[in-house]
């Protein structure tokens, strides 16, 4: 049995897309579906929501544009074939289809068959257009509203998966695909100006990713976001689309490389799996924007930009290969390895969909490469819809009931829909760029055009200028000839009148001409006066004229200061940027070399023996405090002495606050470092580090640096002050709520320290315990590392302690508060534990608890007087062995149960002799020997 590419064998290398693709091939025949109209009905029923996604890819965090989304499920039976026509003449088909009730009926016999629920229940004449609007439209529109997607087909091979995804439709438009109309969809919504699709193609082949667009790139490796959890494929070839015919070419060319084989069950069975991945990127008009002036208004003299947002989303189409038994393929050789690859990976993800179907704490993602490209359609942010084909052939029974319970759990798991949008600052900076220059080059414009209009006025006003002090003069030496002839004129008139009537009227005519002659001079200097008052109005006009050429020069400098002045601003700033980028990196630099240096320390303590830490069992010990001898102690406090020179205590606990989480835990653990000296602990509190470390606590989601916080907090929790600011501020709360939520043995050890050091003020034990400190410590064990429980019985044994404390000063009366928690029994279980730290603090706090007779009774009913009896024999260490004997021979309760069991228990200071005389009793029940 041969395999080949589909639809003919190429060579590797034989074609890369770079351009527009042309290229003709056919495409996978299949029988042609009818068109029924069904109407859409939504199923009911109790739907449990997944708390994992397959690959738990999306953050946990809440958006504003979260949806939850449960996957949907079409079925869609195939016709039968021309084999089933004749093979199967004479028996029924094994399902029975009620689209308009979205159920399926299979048959397991004539009389007896299983019902089942779906969200769309498409028959054998179901059109091609019909199962696309009601399986992919959704998606597609969704896709298009910025939200990611999936639609996949699944069922057993040669039920129409290929048909009813990739069918091309070249010899009948009909006959289209999901791929095609989808295509057609996106590009007739989008905006090819503003918006862009491009589209990857390949297929997972014997676990192996290979591009369908370029088949010498066979091995693309995944790709995921450590801090979103996104898979991509960088590897593989990428084409923008335009059109749809560039992608109906995109297409051939990937069906053409896709591997194929002739079986018993399909000519043409798929011998991988293929994936479609189309990339939609669309703008989204941002918020708008006012420029505030100096004064403090907002003006709008300035443009106002709106930030643009840029829309991410991407549709996945996958077309499963079918599932098939080999027994009815008659796979062999190659075939077989395929059968085989290609069933691993489908069980893999039935797997995965069962899991969160299940609501399973685990998800077996890594199983395969398949779930690990399909994490976010199932349990992640994509609204996911899946077609599963069936047939109609009883001889297929197995296999068609197997693909309908793959559907019924898909249709339990919740997604999660997300809009993923981003400012794209890149292009506003390029809007704003060509605005700037845009704006400069206005400016220069303007300033030459102001240039040019000032020497032109400055002609014009000289010109004019000229031409009135021209006229001026030739209107006034006119007027004069003329004033000057009318008086010769009129002086010529007066003698000649005088002469006339010089003889008759020598008084009157005397009199007359002087009158006549100082008429004549008055209106003779009011026309001078006239004349005088025009040209100081003409003098007047060309000093305006001058006046406002200099106001706009003095307007001309003072536009190029200011020019030069905001250059220089902008010059300081990128001074000042450029500073900031080198403190910062240097400041890095200085954190990373420190963090590695503690780390050292750390995994240098680690490696020493618990038991060789010095004080007392009921100490506060810091379990994030480097004792180191030699010269790593040195070295970390000449490091510490060097970090406070070059950065300062400020600066480390602002970084705390950084973005960057590689930063934030760095930053933490010198923050822990420093904590453990004890001359640092005052100033780290005075410098706000307490509540920057319970801001972490409660902030972040990084189990790193609840680890490394809790141990610094533990560090600081050796004073008694800071206690007390601990649990003032929330402290025990915060730790009680990491202790639940974290599963690392060493953040658990942390968090035990810090609580026991705590348990060690008797003044906060009422609030510790009604805070859940208790609690905490108890649920804790869970873990059951050494260490962890090392700490808890060191905060047990701290809380008996300040009991029996309270006890003997009279300011408690009742019962101890750890009986009352239920912490007894867990006491019990671990006094004679294998570990010395978790056995002697076990005993410590036996013997404190038995110290008191209000809690005799408790510790007999649970077992401890046993516990007491031996740690008084067989402690290694004098102080509580001669402390729990003490205790058992001044209890009246613990010698009257002695003595109610016979066993003689002598009250010598020596070690205590016991006579078992009678049977021994185990957690206050009696064995017969």
């Amino acid at each position: 049995m041969s395999m080949a590419y589909r639809n003919g064998t190429l060579p590797k290398g034989a074609l890369k897309v770079d351009r527009p693709l042309s290229m003709n091939s056919s495409t996978k025949s299949s029988a042609s579906f009818k068109s029924k109209t069904v109407g859409h009905t939504p199923v009911t029923g109790p739907r449990r929501k997944s708390t994992g996604s397959v690959g738990n890819s999306a953050a946990n965090t809440k958006d504003s544009t979260s949806v939850s989304g449960r996957v949907r499920v079409a079925v869609r039976l195939r016709p039968r074939n021309a084999e089933e026509m004749v093979s199967d003449a004479d028996f029924a088909d094994c399902v029975e289809l009620q689209p308009e009730l979205k159920r399926l009926k299979l048959r397991r016999n004539n009389w007896d068959s299983d019902t089942y629920e779906f969200d769309e229940v498409l028959t054998e004449f179901a059109s091609q257009k019909r199962v696309y609007e009601v399986v992919a439209k959704p998606v597609v529109e969704s896709v298009l509203d910025g939200y990611n997607g999936t639609v996949m087909a699944y069922g057993q091979t040669g039920t129409g998966k290929t048909y009813t995804l990739g069918r091309l439709g070249e010899e009948d438009t009909a006959d289209r695909g999901i791929m095609v109309r989808a295509m057609e969809d996106i590009l007739s919504e989008i905006t090819p100006e503003k918006d862009s699709i491009s589209v990857s193609y390949f297929q997972l082949y014997m676990e192996s990713i290979q591009d369908l667009l370029d088949p010498v790139n066979d091995n693309i490796s995944i790709v995921e976001d450590p801090k979103t959890g996104d898979v991509s494929l960088p590897g593989a070839t990428t084409v923008d689309i335009r059109d749809q015919k560039s992608f109906l070419e995109l297409l051939r060319v990937g069906e053409a490389h896709r591997f194929a084989a002739n079986t018993k069950l399909n000519t043409e069975s798929s011998r991988s799996h293929a994936m479609l991945m189309v990339h939609v990127e669309r703008s989204v008009k941002g918020r708008d924007s006012v420029i505030s002036s100096e004064n403090g208004t907002t003006s709008h003299t300035a443009k106002a930009f709106k930030p643009p947002v840029v829309r991410k989303s991407k549709l996945v189409v996958v077309d499963l290969a079918g599932s098939e038994r080999i027994d009815k393929s008659g796979s062999e050789a190659h075939t077989l390895e395929e059968a085989k690859s290609i069933n691993l990976s489908l069980s893999a993800l039935g797997k995965c969909i069962n899991a969160l179907a299940e609501n399973s704490a685990h998800v077996p993602v890594r199983d395969s490469k398949l779930t690990r490209l399909l994490r976010d359609s199932f349990g992640g942010t994509a609204r996911t819809s899946l077609v599963i084909t069936i047939g109609p052939s009883p001889r297929h029974r197995g296999e068609t009931a197997s693909t309908i319970m793959f559907g019924q759990r898909a249709m339990k798991v919740e997604n999660m829909l997300k809009i993923k949008e981003e400012f794209d600052y890149k292009s506003l900076s390029r809007r704003l760029e060509m605005q700037l220059d845009k704006q400069i080059a206005e400016h220069e414009r303007q300033q030459k055009g102001f240039k040019d209009d000032i020497e032109r006025i400055a002609q014009e006003a000289q010109v004019r200028i000229t031409e009135a002090e021209k006229g001026y003069a030739e209107a006034l030496e006119r007027e004069r000839l003329q004033y000057q002839n009318d008086y010769m004129d009129a002086i010529r008139k007066l003698e000649e009148q005088w002469a006339a009537n010089k003889q008759k009227h020598e008084n009157e005519k005397a009199k007359s001409s002087v009158l006549s002659a100082s008429m004549e001079v008055a209106e003779l200097k009011k026309l001078f006066e006239k004349e005088t008052i025009s040209r100081k109005a003409a003098e007047e006009e060309i000093d305006n004229l001058k006046n406002q050429l200099a106001q706009w020069k003095r307007s001309e400098a003072a536009g190029n200061s200011e020019i030069l002045k905001l250059r220089k601003m902008l010059e300081d700033e990128k001074c000042q940027k450029a500073k900031l980028e080198e403190e910062i990196a240097v400041l890095q630099s200085q954190l990373l070399q420190l963090s590695f240096e503690a780390d050292e320390t750390r995994r240098n303590l680690d490696r020493g023996e618990t038991e060789k830490l010095p004080g007392t069992l009921d100490s506060p010990i810091p379990p994030f405090m480097h004792q180191h001898l030699g010269d790593s102690g040195v070295g970390e406090k000449a490091s510490m002495a060097k970090l406070f020179e070059q950065v300062g205590l400020q600066k480390i606990l602002s970084l705390l606050e950084s973005e960057d989480a590689d930063v934030q835990i760095h930053a933490v653990k010198v923050v822990a470092n420093l904590a453990a000296e004890e001359a640092n602990q005052e100033r780290i509190v005075k410098a706000g580090g307490l509540k920057s470390l319970l801001t972490l606590l409660r902030s972040s989601n990084d189990e790193t640096i609840h680890r490394v916080a809790a141990g610094a907090i533990a560090n600081l929790a050796m004073n008694e002050t800071n206690q007390e600011l601990i649990m003032s501020q929330g402290g025990i709360s915060l730790l009680s709520v990491t202790a639940a939520k974290a599963e690392d043995p060493q953040t658990l050890r942390m968090v035990a320290g810090a609580i026991a050091n705590l348990c060690g003020n008797e003044k906060l034990q009422p609030k510790l315990r009604g805070e859940g400190g208790v609690k905490a410590l108890q649920g804790m064990v869970r873990s059951r590392h050494p260490d962890v429980l090392a700490q808890v019985a060191r905060g047990i044994a701290n809380f008996a302690k300040c009991e029996s404390r309270a006890y003997t000063q009279g300011s408690k009366t009742g019962k101890s508060l750890l009986i009352e928690d239920g912490t007894l029994p867990w006491i019990v279980q671990n006094a004679n534990n294998e570990a010395s730290p978790i056995r002697r603090h076990i005993e410590l706090a036996l013997c404190h608890l038995a110290q008191h007779e209000v809690n005799a009774k408790d510790m007999i009913k649970g077992g401890a007087l046993w516990e007491l009896v031996r740690i008084s024999r067989d402690c290694s260490r004098d102080d509580i062995r001669t402390l729990a004997y003490r205790t058992l021979t001044s209890s009246p309760s613990f010698q009257a149960e002695l003595k109610r069991l016979r066993i003689d228990y002598g009250r010598s200071s020596e070690a205590p002799e016991l006579n078992w005389s009678m049977p021994p009793v185990k957690h206050g029940r009696v064995f017969v020997v």
